[in-house]
């Protein structure tokens, strides 16, 4: 069977810059373990599989060359920028079945909105020690969300700054580290952040939708805002657009595909 497969980059403004995400358009569910080998093939840190439904709305699975996992906001992005620029969708709202409920797409001119669930960090008392040790001193706050950690540094710079180890996070982390600090003086940005995930293949993630379902909750918490601007300062970069709406939160980007073809395996 012939799959139309792409390559696509999510919260991006130009090319070569936000989060690559592999996209592949199914005509009906393949095994898990086909899934798995797609995605080691394609090597991005995550790969996003779709078939539609007899009601018009998708499934969607996400695959990172390691495992699946139960929610990425930069390959859902990628997959409706796929089915409306390449498969013939014309609705202006898409809706995915996936492992972390009915989440939704929807075209806002230029931009894609996400609609995911919120995550709401709690505070953790006991820092653990390969973090601070990774950190050279305690983080200003520290919390636990669905998946991931959060530490809170002081500024922008030492997030931009900081230099991760894969064994270290990985002896702390369930999938991932997040750490964020203000925007800097004057330059609109709400948070910064860049996110770590050794533990599923992720040695540095350029740009992470559902972190973000936990920074707008904590930074919307702590800044008394429900409409915020967030930048993931990794060597890519992303730039993303949060609303946070109780259980859910809005995340909006652009993107741009990078490569089209067949997967023929």
């Amino acid at each position: 069977m012939h799959y139309p497969m792409y390559l696509v980059d999510a919260f991006v403004d130009q090319p070569f810059s936000g989060n690559p995400a592999g996209v592949c358009i199914l005509n009906q569910e393949q095994p898990a373990s086909w899934m798995q080998n797609v995605a080691l093939e394609m090597n991005q840190a995550e790969t996003a599989f779709v078939h539609q439904r007899a009601d018009g709305s998708w499934n969607l699975r996400w695959f990172t060359p390691q495992v699946e996992v139960s929610l990425c906001g930069h390959a859902t992005l990628a997959a409706a920028h796929a089915l409306w620029q390449h498969a013939g969708e014309t609705a202006a709202t898409l809706n995915f079945h996936t492992a972390s409920g009915l989440l939704s797409a929807t075209r806002m001119g230029d931009e894609i909105q996400l609609n995911f669930p919120a995550d709401i960090p709690q505070p953790i008392a006991q820092v653990p020690a390969a973090l601070v040790q990774l950190l050279s001193k305690q983080p200003e706050w520290f919390g636990q969300g669905r998946d991931d950690v959060i530490a809170v540094l002081d500024s922008a710079e030492a997030v931009r700054c900081f230099v991760p180890d894969a064994d270290l996070i990985a002896s702390f982390t369930t999938r991932g580290l997040i750490l964020t600090a203000p925007g800097d003086a004057g330059s609109g940005l709400d948070m910064v952040s860049r996110f770590f995930a050794p533990k599923v293949g992720i040695h540095e993630d350029p740009v992470t939708g559902s972190a973000h379902c936990l920074l707008a909750c904590y930074w919307g918490n702590r800044l008394g805002k429900t409409h915020l601007r967030a930048y993931q300062t990794s060597p890519r970069g992303g730039l993303l657009t949060l609303d946070w709406q109780g259980e859910r939160v809005l995340l909006s980007g652009k993107a741009c595909t990078m490569l089209r073809g067949e997967f023929l395996g």
